[in-house]
């Protein structure tokens, strides 16, 4: 039998929330409760759409682990909660979570320190005219790809094929947060690359290369179907998937994160050049979920990621002190 974790007191699983993202959410946790008990962990599930957090510091939380997604969960919110009650948590701080679940802000970090990101046009709702819309495929070509800014998997996305299909790809879209990214479709190799640790001691862990029915890696096909493959080790050259994984080092700490977090790549079919679409910075742990089955291939089993991820709960403000 492994080794009982028993000194890391009593710890509140944070699952379900608010968001879009709320079904997954729960997927999540309940798999990192499963697994924290199973270590001997005190855990416990808490999800904030029920209770209000103040309750944490009242019932002696020691620490969370954040297993919520997108809003109010992802991007600062509760991070910066947390930091009020005292209470250390998992994953990247307020300022880095609430710069990368903006995805406009993120490309332009990322922009100004050198790292590849597609081209992309940013539509503000209430603020553009349809003319407008239907011009961004004369800048970055079709296919083109509209998502909301704010939202992740996969909730909200169009891959528009003609100028025709514009319109709805917006409005659907803009349904979901006032700013509408709209960014070049590169064509090729989808892969993701998990991170863990902070700064000089974070480590990337194996590329995994996603192969979706007709490319379509969709909210259903990510979650609900057997469909898609995710191929580990990745197939692609070992020179690749070493730049792959430098890449990503570079864009999770330029944005300051720590903890872990996931970077979404797509490597161009004609000239290898990757160019990095986003990051998590909460990633999920459901049974198909990437990070788990990365850490799985580099001798991490599900239940020690939980904990090591658990074991590096901290605050700004002590990092700080």
């Amino acid at each position: 039998m492994s080794e009982l974790i028993t000194d890391l007191g009593k710890v509140a699983v944070l699952m379900g929330g608010i968001s879009a993202e709320r079904e997954i959410s729960l997927m999540s946790g309940k798999g990192v409760l499963a697994a924290l008990l199973a270590k001997g962990v005190n855990a416990h599930a808490f999800d904030p759409a029920e209770r209000d957090l103040g309750e944490l510091k009242r019932e002696g939380f020691a620490r969370c682990f954040i297993a919520l997604h997108g809003r109010f969960g992802e991007d600062g919110t509760v991070q910066g909660a947390l930091e009020l009650l005292g209470i250390p948590y998992t994953g990247s701080g307020v300022m880095a979570s609430s710069i990368a679940i903006d995805k406009v802000m993120t490309k332009r970090v990322w922009i100004a320190e050198g790292i590849p990101t597609p081209r992309y046009a940013v539509l503000h709702k209430g603020g553009f005219e349809r003319s407008a819309v239907i011009a961004v495929p004369d800048n970055l070509g079709l296919p083109v790809i509209v998502k909301p800014s704010r939202e992740g998997s996969s909730i909200g996305v169009t891959k528009v094929m003609g100028y025709s299909g514009m319109v709805a790809a917006v409005d659907l879209a803009g349904s979901l947060d006032a700013d509408i990214l709209c960014e070049e479709c590169i064509e090729g190799d989808e892969v993701t690359c998990p991170v863990i640790g902070e700064g000089a001691s974070a480590r990337a862990l194996p590329v995994i290369r996603i192969v979706a029915p007709q490319g379509n890696y969709d909210y259903q096909n990510k979650y609900f179907t057997e469909d898609t493959h995710y191929l580990v080790p990745s197939g692609l050259p070992q020179g690749e998937e070493e730049a792959v994984q430098a890449l990503v080092l570079k864009a999770y700490r330029v944005l300051g994160c720590r903890g872990w977090g996931r970077i979404d790549v797509m490597i161009d079919a004609k000239t290898r050049q990757p160019y990095l679409l986003e990051i998590n910075t909460s990633p999920g742990m459901t049974g198909h979920s990437l990070v788990p089955m990365s850490a799985k291939a580099a001798g991490i089993s599900y239940e020690d990621l939980c904990v090591r991820l658990l074991q590096g709960t901290a605050l700004d403000a002590r990092a700080a002190a």
